[in-house]
């Protein structure tokens, strides 16, 4: 079972993403910044992590930017999940690492299909 890692500050948003994940067989854990992000990333090695964009302090582009480039956690694929939709911020994310980008209120159907074509599954 894929034990997936999800990036927010809101504490609504982690309890939806969650549910559909585990629903899916999916095991969980999460952080509330993207500085407990990158610690957590290198702490529980998880299969693949679901990255905020707009949080305080270190902002997803900047937690999936130190992910990416750090040797012990490059590896792990970054899905970004956010409110922001401009072409822009699609780009600027893929550039800082992230392998794809959802739009929230992320689509069950296409979340689950893009977690499952990174890993693999």
């Amino acid at each position: 079972m894929a034990n997936i890692l999800i990036v927010d500050d809101s504490p609504t948003e982690i309890h939806v993403l969650t549910s559909m994940l585990e629903k899916h067989g999916f095991s969980v854990c999460t952080a509330n910044s993207g500085e407990e992000g990158v610690e957590k990333a290198k702490a529980e090695r998880p299969d693949l992590i679901l990255m905020d964009v707009v949080m305080p302090g270190m902002n997803g582009f900047q937690a999936s930017r130190s992910i990416s480039t750090d040797a012990e956690t490059s590896g792990i694929p970054i899905i970004i999940v956010s409110t922001k939709d401009q072409e822009t911020d699609k780009m600027w994310g893929l550039r800082q690492g992230a392998k794809d980008y959802v739009t929230k209120p992320a689509d069950e159907k296409e979340l689950i299909s893009k977690i499952n074509s990174l890993l693999g599954t």
